[in-house]
């Protein structure tokens, strides 16, 4: 079509078209058109299939994990009667390999670990559409800190064949609030997110925050007497979306209570987690109190950090800058 015509001069072709033409001569090949157009096809193709399967990506490897653990079980099964720490070796394998998976997928950082005491406290945190951010902190505060940090989690996921160990094995609870103060006034690490389920589900790349008006979370730290700690993992709603905040998908979580909606995503955007200052404990301040005090806590550490809306395509380039600056 564009045989007599040139890339300069009265008769000359589109400029895409001489772009083309220019990449045909320099690599020796015909056609290039033809074969640009056919990758896109397959891009277009495949593109919904990654982005179905990335996420469930992550449900592969906490099947992977489950298994790993069961086999640790089988293994050291004679030791259990001569050791109190069975699991220990398996919580630090296990927090190893997450923890590489989230420093070469996502970068991931913590910022503010100092700011966790040596004894209790409540940790609340924003539920992204997959709280992958959480299993990548519980990891890190594992490795520097030797500490398992306990988290109440939504009736369902007991309910998913296969993971009753896991939950076992890195100390998931249900509740009930009585538990919740035992645990802290043992001394330990206690994770909650108030939003929940319906916060993964509901919540977008605009990061509202969706509590409600739950306020059992601050009931708790006031009984067991420690302090809040506010988290938020920056990027959290560009690494994975959830199509649940759609009328269908949030009609079916609130007539069964179950995550029906889809996720999609499994992007490498950068990932880094902010610790606020804990919010001590104070005799004078009521649950309602506590609980809007956290909320804007969290609140604050999006504003802080966080771009509204949030947007993939500049969370990736981001990353790709700065791996780019690092070398």
């Amino acid at each position: 079509m564009y045989k007599n015509q040139t890339c300069t001069g009265q008769d000359s072709m589109p400029y895409l078209s001489c772009l083309i033409h220019i990449f045909e001569e320099w690599f020796g090949v015909e056609q290039l058109e033809d074969y640009l157009n056919f990758a896109n096809y397959l891009l277009w193709v495949f593109t919904p299939l990654i982005l179905l399967i990335l996420p469930y990506f992550t449900i592969f490897l906490l099947y992977l994990t489950i298994i790993f653990l069961h086999i640790y079980k089988r293994k050291n099964v004679l030791k259990e009667a001569y050791s109190h720490n069975l699991w220990d070796g398996a919580r630090k394998t296990v927090a190893t390999l997450w923890d590489g998976h989230a420093a070469v997928w996502h970068g991931y950082e913590v910022h503010g670990m100092e700011k966790i005491p040596e004894g209790p406290a409540l940790i609340i945190f924003y539920h992204g559409a997959i709280p992958i951010d959480f299993y990548y902190f519980m990891a890190k505060i594992f490795i520097q800190k030797g500490r398992t940090c306990r988290v109440v989690a939504d009736h369902f996921v007991f309910k998913i064949p296969g993971f009753s160990l896991l939950l076992d094995v890195f100390c998931a609870l249900h509740g009930p609030r009585e538990k919740c103060v035992e645990i802290l006034r043992s001394g330990h690490l206690l994770a909650i997110s108030p939003g929940g389920v319906r916060e993964a589900l509901i919540s977008d790349e605009t990061y509202n925050i969706i509590w409600g008006n739950r306020k059992g979370f601050a009931q708790v730290a006031i009984d067991a007497e420690v302090p809040i700690i506010p988290m938020f993992t920056q990027n959290i709603r560009e690494g994975f979306r959830s199509l649940g905040g759609t009328r269908l998908f949030r009609w079916l979580y609130e007539k069964f209570r179950y995550p029906f909606a889809p996720i999609y995503g499994g992007f490498p955007v950068k990932f880094r987690t902010y610790l606020g200052d804990p919010i001590p404990y104070d005799p004078k301040l009521t649950a309602e109190e506590l609980a809007e005090k956290t909320k804007n806590a969290v609140q604050a550490l999006i504003d802080k950090h966080q771009r509204i809306p949030g947007n993939i395509m500049s969370a990736l380039l981001e990353r790709f800058h700065k791996s780019q600056n690092s070398h």
